[in-house]
């Protein structure tokens, strides 16, 4: 692994409200710095205050009434300017977000890509914001059903998917009419910027589209709080979701959370067991296991399991880890150093537990080689024979972290994979289709894959869990515009005239 030279340029991060870039006037902010390479100082984020969430929410009820009564389909046309630009703007994109989040080069370029499929797909919703028209009970009535934005809605992100995330948060709200509170990760807020930038350029006007740069506690919390926000839509730990849905509860708030995954990979004793260790690597430690849909669980029949643990090792032992922006490397840093902490904690919790470890289970960071010394480094990390209610089979831990338990036959596999609070997704390895459509109806998730890993998802698909997984609507696909919109009724009596109650 080279050594990597430090970029010195500091980028400026200010917050955006009502078509103006404001610096923040709380005078607190927090350093970011490249998790591959700490001496790469990308620049300062502000933190808010309340006073600053509330300028904004102010800006965004005054702009609701302009972009409620703009044309659906001239909204889905800025969504669309919005989708060229950034598929112009990709490899600029994506070589931010490796700086940023720590992902490599390729994770990036696939991440935009998918975005600018968001955006293209929720681009047309515009022109499919559609109601349908019922019989009614009455002679000379129609009934009839459309859909209205909900007003001023907050929208909280996370850092691992820092451009994916938002767009499929702020496409949709824009087409149904919202007006927008934006509070991206603190981890993450150049890549935001950079966001906001372009769907200005895409044509949003002044107060339509804001976004304020802080913390959970204060932004984040006065942003649920305010009586004029009429919706959350929440992407993050399954901690802060659920105080979010209580607190929101209690202004009768619409709410959005999507949350945590502990994704199992089911592999029955018939399964083709290259392609199940081919696909549980990838999913396991591609974006360094920083994702909601990675695979963290391998619940395999035991008679198959020690030929499955042989391929897993020699796949996961010949990933090269490093700094995403050089060619050839499969796995980056953690996002921080307290993410990499939290990746060593549980990695030592495993070595405790019943589990044996197969390989990795260390920390490159501050090893002889020097190339490591500088980013938030862990080897992908392999244990076997962890028990189904071992903490590092049940508590989600982010990071490049793999656990291999072992079932007597099918359907104790599929027992041990339900076991679990989480229902993001799930992958099930058969060769018999009656298997696996049978574990499609089992699974208790969001989402199931059949002989591919548990990561993944398209443009037009919803994109969900249930459990401690999912709250509200689905997000993506043609359920998207559910959360941001609310559906009327509309009854029409043309008889011209009183109606007899006992009349039809």
């Amino acid at each position: 692994m080279s050594s990597v030279v430090p970029v010195t340029e500091s980028i400026p991060c200010p917050n955006y409200v009502d078509g103006q870039w404001v610096t923040s006037r709380s005078g607190q902010s927090l350093e970011r710095r490249n998790p591959a390479d700490d001496r790469d100082l990308i620049g300062r984020v502000p933190l808010s205050s309340r006073e600053e969430v509330d300028e904004a929410i102010e800006a965004a009820s005054r702009a609701f009434p302009a972009w409620r009564d703009t044309p659906a389909p001239a909204r889905g046309k800025i969504v669309l300017r919005a989708a060229r630009l950034l598929e112009e703007q990709a490899e600029e994109f994506a070589r931010l977000l490796t700086r940023e989040e720590g992902k490599t080069l390729g994770e990036s370029r696939g991440e935009i890509q998918r975005s600018v499929n968001i955006l293209e797909f929720t681009a047309g919703e515009g022109r499919r914001l559609t109601g349908e028209t019922m019989p009614s009970e009455l002679r000379h009535n129609l009934a009839y059903t459309l859909r209205q934005p909900l007003g001023v809605v907050g929208l909280i992100t996370p850092w691992n998917f820092p451009v994916a995330v938002p767009v499929w948060k702020i496409a949709p709200a824009l087409v149904c009419g919202n007006t927008l509170i934006w509070k991206p990760s603190e981890l993450t807020p150049f890549t935001s910027r950079r966001l906001v930038e372009l769907f200005v350029a895409a044509g949003v006007p002044a107060g339509v589209l804001n976004m304020v740069h802080g913390q959970g506690p204060e932004a984040g919390d006065e942003l649920v709080r305010h009586p004029a926000v009429r919706g959350i839509s929440f992407t993050g730990s399954s901690e802060v979701g659920s105080a979010i849905y209580a607190l929101a509860a209690v202004q009768m708030k619409k709410v959005q959370c999507e949350m945590g995954g502990k994704n199992p990979v089911v592999v029955a004793d018939d399964a083709d067991l290259d392609l199940a260790a081919a696909s549980t690597v990838s999913g396991a430690f591609g974006s360094t296991g920083q994702r909601c849909t990675a695979t963290s669980r391998v619940v395999v029949v035991d008679s198959v399991a020690d030929r499955l643990v042989e391929k897993l090792r020699e796949r996961t032992e010949k990933l090269k880890v490093g700094n995403g922006a050089e060619p050839g490397i499969d796995v980056g840093p953690s996002v921080d150093e307290s993410q990499f902490n939290k990746v060593q904690e549980y990695v030592e919790i495993g070595k405790h537990e019943a589990g044996s470890l197969v390989c990795g289970g260390k920390a490159l960071r501050g090893t002889t080689d020097g190339a490591y010394n500088h980013g938030y480094f862990t080897a992908p990390t392999l244990f076997d024979h962890v028990q189904p209610g071992a903490r590092i089979a049940q508590e989600e831990i982010f990071g490049p972290v793999l656990s291999l338990v072992r079932a007597k036959d099918f359907y104790d596999a599929i027992d041990i994979a339900n076991d679990i609070p989480y229902g993001l997704t799930a992958s099930i390895f058969t060769g018999d289709a009656s298997r696996a459509f049978e574990a499609a109806e089992l699974l208790e998730c969001g989402m199931v894959h059949v002989n591919s890993p548990t990561v993944g998802g398209e443009a037009h698909v919803p994109f969900g869990g249930i459990k401690a997984t999912g709250v509200g609507e689905r997000e993506t696909g043609s359920t998207a515009i559910d959360f941001y919109s609310e559906l009327k009724v509309v009854y029409v009596d043309y008889t011209g005239r009183k109606r007899d109650s006992k009349l039809y």
